[in-house]
Formats: C-alpha cells, structure tokens, sequence
C-alpha cells in the first residue's frame, strides 16, 4: 500500500485509500479475541471446560502474540510487506472459522491461528505506517489505536445478544467477526495487485539497520511496551472483580469497563495528535506513565475514588499503547528496522502482559487482599515512567546507542 504521488489530488487520493487500509485493518487487531471473554461462560459450560482450561483460553492469545511476534519481520521479509499483511488477514480468517466450528480441538486451532495472524498485524501495521506515512506517525498511529480500541468495546457488547438470541449461539457470536476480516482483505486485494511487483522483498543491501536486540535504545522501547502492557491486562483482567469486592455491582463494574475503554479511545486520538508537537516524546510519556502509578495507588489507598481512578487509567492506558506503537516508526531508520523493533518489543511485551494479571493475581492470594498487588504494580508503573523518559529522546537506533 506504497503512497506514489504525481500531484496534489493523486497524493490526496492515494493517502486516503492507505489510510482506509490501516483502519481495516485495524478493526481486526482486538475483536476477535477481546470479545470471548463476554461469552466464556457459555464456552465452558458447553464444551465442560474447567477453570484453568477457560482462562487458558483467555489467555492463548496473548501467548500466541509472545511467541510469533519475532516472526513476523522474516514473514514479511520473505512476501513483501502488503502480501504478508494479506496472508495475516487470510490466517484470522481462517481461525475465526476453525475456532467456531462444532468439531472437537478446532476451538484450540483456531484460537492459536487468531493469535498468531494478529500477532503478525501488530508487528507489521507499525512497519507500514513508518514506510506509507513517515511524516505523520502518531497521528495515524493514534487513529488506527483508537480504532482498534472502539471496535473491541463494540464487540464486547455485542457478542452477548448474539449469543443469546441466535440459533447458533455463542459459535455465530464468535464467528461473526470473519466478516471484517473478509472486508479487509477484499479493499486491499486491488493494492496488493497494483504492487505486485517491487514488494516481494522488505528488506534489501539499501534497507539495512542495526538489529534493536543489540540496541540499548531498543531495549528501552521493550521495555516500555511491555510495562505498558501490565498495566492494560491487569486492568481488564482484575478491574471488575476488585470492585465487586468492594461492594459494586457485576453489571455496574462491567459497565465501568466499557466507560474505562471509552475514554481510552479519546485518550488514543488525544495522544496521536500530540506526539508529533514537540521535538520529543519523553513529556508525554513522562505523564502518561505517572497516571498509571497514581491509578494504580490511588486504588490501593482510596479505593473509595474508583471512578477517579478508572478516569486516570482509562486516560493513560490509552495514550500509552499510542506512545509505544509510535515510537517502532520514530525511533528506527527505515521501514524494516521498524518491523523489527515492533517484532521484539511485541514479543516481550505480551509475553509480560500474559504474566502480569497471573503476578496480580498470585500477589492477591498471598496477600489476602488487593492492597499487595495493587503497590507492586505502582511501582512497576514508576519503572515505566522512567523508563518512557529515556525510550522518549530524539534519537533513533543506531550503532552509537
């Protein structure tokens, strides 16, 4: 999806198309997945699975994400950008099928293919956003976020009357997100025709970059990804249940739920709009990790606040994932580079946002209440305040840093 401009209605154009693109693809980065958890009670009690293989369920994703994110820039390596973003959507799919077909195991299947196409989308939109709109980063990276994040709270609130009022129950609930999966790759078929030739290889001798796992800057951006993403599964994880131990409704701490990722689609947008501002990100950075520390304290120390604090988290949880996103494309030379540094800070940092809420939880029982975990995870949130200020200067990776 390359922007080739002639003249200024040609550029407009072509911009817009491959924005289009991103958006769809975009749609696809969270429904799928986010929305079996509104379902997981029917899922177990229709296929009698106990409760470490629904939360394996929940969670296979997020493995999936670990392990085949580093694979993503050598799949791409090897198709060409466009084709390799065409195969993931193919793959996703493929397992939203597999996964809602009443045939023993193919729930697993499908669940693992879902996890590895998005993880392959996650690593690569990045790349593409650093190689189609190099001058406007954050302010797509901030609209395809909250994008991402807008049809995820659509899908959790849908699937349930699927669920419940359709024949096919929660299968036909969970299946029916095939259909964006297909409105993607219909819209992107034509581009991937029209450069067909000039894309079979990402990386060339002209393309070459200093790998980010020797890179200390890379490092710092991991980390930032991943500390982030405690924060984020943590909440969605255990947010409910800590209110309700402290008295609120289900219904009313699912709805805060919802409020929380609300906001957090504002927050994206907001965050898009203002990384590309100053000569840096480390300000922005700076504040959005600072909110997560004081949510995460303030839940400890006045849970009374929640609202307050799910103000605050939604608000940080939503600038973060723009932050960390961006920074792929801002902080790497060239779109290759960008694909690796997305690959490796992907998989370490789903591979933290799988262990955080187990750490959470684990905390809790030790403990005996929240007031442990909630402590340790603010002060993993001052690490990634830190560490945002570092990962946030104006430079980019090479072989000096």
């Amino acid at each position: 999806m390359p922007v080739v401009t002639r003249n200024a209605p040609d550029r407009t154009v072509r911009f817009g198309l491959a924005f289009i693109g991103v958006l769809l693809i975009a749609v696809n980065l969270r429904v799928s997945f986010v929305s079996v958890g509104s379902v997981l009670a029917n899922i177990s009690s229709d296929l009698e699975f106990s409760s470490a293989a629904a939360g394996f369920l929940t969670g296979l994703p997020l493995f999936a994400f670990a392990v085949f994110s580093p694979v993503a820039p050598g799949f791409a390596s090897r198709l060409g950008l466009d084709r390799a973003l065409w195969m993931s959507l193919l793959i996703l799919a493929l397992g939203i099928v597999l996964r809602s077909l009443p045939v023993p195991g193919f729930i697993w299947a499908g669940t693992a293919l879902i996890g590895m196409a998005i993880a392959f989308l996650n690593v690569l939109v990045p790349s593409l956003v650093k190689r189609d709109f190099p001058t406007r980063v954050s302010q797509v990276t901030g609209s395809y976020t909250a994008t991402q994040a807008a049809f995820a709270a659509i899908g959790a609130a849908v699937v349930v009357p699927v669920a419940e009022t359709s024949p096919g129950g929660w299968r036909l609930a969970l299946g029916i997100w095939v259909g964006l999966a297909l409105i993607a790759m219909a819209v992107l078929l034509p581009w991937l025709r029209r450069h067909r030739a000039g894309t079979a290889h990402v990386i060339t001798p002209d393309a070459s970059y200093l790998s980010p796992w020797v890179s200390a800057l890379g490092w710092q951006v991991t980390i930032f990804m991943g500390l982030q993403s405690i924060a984020f599964y943590v909440l969605m994880a255990w947010l409910p249940t800590i209110e309700q131990g402290q008295g609120v409704p289900a219904t009313t701490a699912g709805i805060h739920l919802s409020v929380f990722l609300l906001i957090s689609v504002f927050a994206s947008l907001a965050a898009g709009g203002i990384l590309h501002r100053g000569s840096d990100q480390r300000l922005v950075s700076f504040t959005s990790g600072a909110l997560m520390f004081v949510t995460f304290l303030g839940l400890a120390l006045a849970p009374d606040l929640i609202l307050l604090w799910i103000f605050l988290g939604a608000i940080g949880c939503g600038s973060l994932i723009v932050i960390a996103l961006s920074l792929f494309s801002l902080r790497t030379v060239n779109y290759p580079q960008a694909a690796s540094l997305s690959g490796m800070a992907q998989s370490v940092g789903y591979g933290l946002g799988a262990v955080g809420p187990v750490m959470f939880g684990g905390l809790r029982d030790v403990s005996g209440d929240w007031t442990l975990a909630l402590l340790v995870t603010a002060g993993i949130m001052a690490v990634l305040t830190v560490t945002g200020v570092f990962a946030g200067r104006d430079r980019v990776i090479s072989a000096s840093n």
